[in-house]
């Protein structure tokens, strides 16, 4: 176990945020905020599934705006998350606190590009992007990545629990979740595809009209 572990708080265990510096710039407030996903990750249980909401929520109107802006958007969301992560822990002075939440948020970005993907090439809505969120077969496929994204997050299964551990600051807070965000996104694809191949019966209800 690395130094920066023991610091971190148990998060089997309610815990309050580490609140910001009076003295903070506003930059660092700034900052502050977007390391706590906009107030998602402020819950004393469970900051973590809050934030990763709070990350599905203001993910789903940003895939409408297709996959290539999406992907755009997903990178720069991993990039700049490792100073946005790194510089709010610095902020509470805890390594990976379970209140930032950013991390989380660009995680679960990356497990839904496939399904951006999909709705952009092989079932678009190239009349109006928008109608996309109308569509059953998309609210359908939201639950699946949220849960897949949560689980691979929780459980961190190699090497995932390998990012957690060995690498510190900003990088290592982003690091386990952007493999975490890989891996449910491969899952993801892998049981839409099987649902699409090996029951036929749904596609009448899952392909949008």
């Amino acid at each position: 176990m690395t130094d920066h572990d023991l610091s971190k708080p148990d998060i089997r265990k309610a815990n309050d945020c580490p609140p910001l510096p009076v003295n903070a710039s506003v930059l660092d407030r700034t900052v502050y905020w977007l390391g706590i996903g906009l107030g998602s990750g402020l819950p004393r249980r469970a900051p973590g599934t809050w934030g990763t909401a709070g990350g599905l929520i203001v993910g789903v109107p940003l895939i409408s705006l297709g996959f290539i802006p999406f992907l755009a958007l997903t990178i720069l969301s991993c990039l700049v998350g490792v100073w946005i992560c790194g510089r709010t822990s610095d902020l509470m002075q805890v390594h990976d606190d379970p209140h930032i939440v950013w991390d989380e948020w660009a995680g679960m970005w990356i497990t839904l590009l496939p399904l951006s993907y999909i709705f952009s090439y092989v079932f678009p809505t190239p009349e109006d992007p928008l109608l996309m969120l109308l569509q059953p077969m998309f609210w359908g496929w939201l639950p699946t990545a949220f849960i897949l994204f949560r689980v691979f997050d929780i459980l961190k299964p190699p090497p995932i629990g390998w990012a957690d551990k060995k690498v510190a600051g900003g990088l290592g807070v982003m690091l386990d979740d952007i493999i975490a965000g890989v891996m449910a996104a491969v899952v993801w694809l892998v049981i839409f595809i099987s649902v699409m191949t090996f029951v036929p019966d749904s596609l009448p209800l899952l392909i949008p009209q």
